[in-house]
């Protein structure tokens, strides 16, 4: 029986990961990455769960993956006061316990390291520098044209995130979107080397200042900033960002450039349609606040994997409107669950008292951490 054939479309992280993932199964495998050098620039880092840190491992990306990641097993939490001191408000410490709070990467690390893993995964046929020009039935198939060549596939997965021309094509209206207002800028800086293992979220009058650390000598910097406050004065944003760091580390340099990008919540609506399925930033985007939104991606994909390597043992075609409405019944009432509360946790945190308060009773009590900890790492189960 010839073999089921499967096109993912898009270059980023989410692209990449996703094809690893799938290669497992008895089915062929086009990447459509586009310029792939375009995908290696950016300065963004990505948290992981433990529990899909785990997930990860089992692809067996690269033997090097250990030693680029960063584990953190402390997180706090900080509020300012008015003559601008912090004052820690929450503790989660998860040394004893010996579990990590997340693991951080840089992203253009883990993205060189899945490529060198594609590289050697022959049922992955890389194609590079081309773009999608149409995709339209073609018989019981699907057919995506890009340039002068025309390929059918059993299952389209899009994995180019919400901006693209073609999601917006294709799934035009069928999102709940809303903008926060804000920007996120993101920058990692160098400073003196010490024990960096501790997660520090800042709660600001204009934002949430994230450190997140990526090394002994490295941490990312992750602000969500109001829109009304001047993104183009670089250097009073970076005098903020020493003076709220000074604390916590000493000596601090700018290593790579700061990046901006709009803040907006989105839910997509539907996932797929006929032999198409969304995946990634194209289904669900979040405030980077919780540092989940490549998290429930991770979860997706464990999701689909298990979905279709069942179809395919049965013989089944991995593209049918069965196939991809089981995997939208299980995995959209999670995303959405999680989606919306992030939302709504977002929005209750911008109330400085209340906020204070929430924190803080939450600070004593080690079953709601416990419980927290527990949705953080593996997401709703239901």
């Amino acid at each position: 029986m010839e073999k089921q054939k499967i096109c993912i479309i898009g270059g980023n992280l989410t692209g990449l990961v996703t094809a690893i993932c799938l290669s497992k199964l008895n089915c062929k495998i086009d990447l459509l990455i586009g310029n792939p050098q375009k995908k290696l620039k950016s300065n963004r880092t990505i948290a992981v769960s433990e529990d899909n840190f785990d997930f990860l491992h089992r692809m067996n990306i690269n033997q090097s993956l250990k030693k680029e990641v960063w584990a953190c097993s402390i997180m706090k939490l900080y509020t300012e006061l008015k003559n601008e001191k912090l004052s820690e408000i929450f503790e989660l410490n998860n040394d004893i316990k010996q579990k990590k709070i997340l693991y951080m990467v840089e992203n253009l690390k883990i993205m060189k390291l899945m490529m060198r893993k594609i590289n050697q995964i022959k049922s992955i046929s890389i194609i590079k520098n081309k773009n999608v020009s149409s995709i339209f039935n073609s018989g019981l198939l699907k057919s995506v044209k890009f340039n002068n060549n025309i390929f059918k596939y059993n299952l389209v997965i899009v994995c180019t995130g919400y901006n693209s021309p073609l999601v917006k094509k294709l799934f035009n209206g069928q999102s709940i979107e809303n903008s926060y207002k804000e920007s996120a800028i993101t920058t990692i800086l160098s400073h003196n080397a010490f024990k960096n293992n501790v997660v520090r979220q800042i709660f600001l009058e204009n934002g949430i200042l994230a450190l997140l650390p990526i090394s002994n000598v490295k941490t990312s910097i992750v602000w969500s900033i109001k829109n009304n406050i001047k993104k183009n004065n670089e250097l009073f944003l970076k005098k903020k960002i020493r003076f709220y760091t000074k604390n916590y580390l000493k000596n601090v340099k700018f290593s790579t450039r700061m990046e901006y990008k709009d803040l907006n919540l989105l839910i997509l609506n539907k996932y797929y349609l006929d032999r198409i399925l969304l995946f990634g930033d194209a289904l669900h985007v979040m405030h980077p606040f919780l540092g989940q939104g490549f998290n429930m991606t991770l979860r997706d994909l464990a999701c689909l994997e298990k979905i279709l390597s069942q179809k395919i043992n049965l013989g089944l075609d991995i593209g049918s409107l069965d196939v991809l409405s089981e995997f939208s019944s299980e995995a959209k009432p999670r995303n959405f669950v999680f989606s919306l509360g992030s939302d709504f946790l977002k929005n209750s945190l911008s109330y400085k008292n209340a906020r204070n308060d929430i924190i803080k009773i939450l600070n004593k009590s080690n079953f709601a951490k416990d419980i927290l900890f527990d949705i953080a790492d593996k997401g709703f189960r239901f």
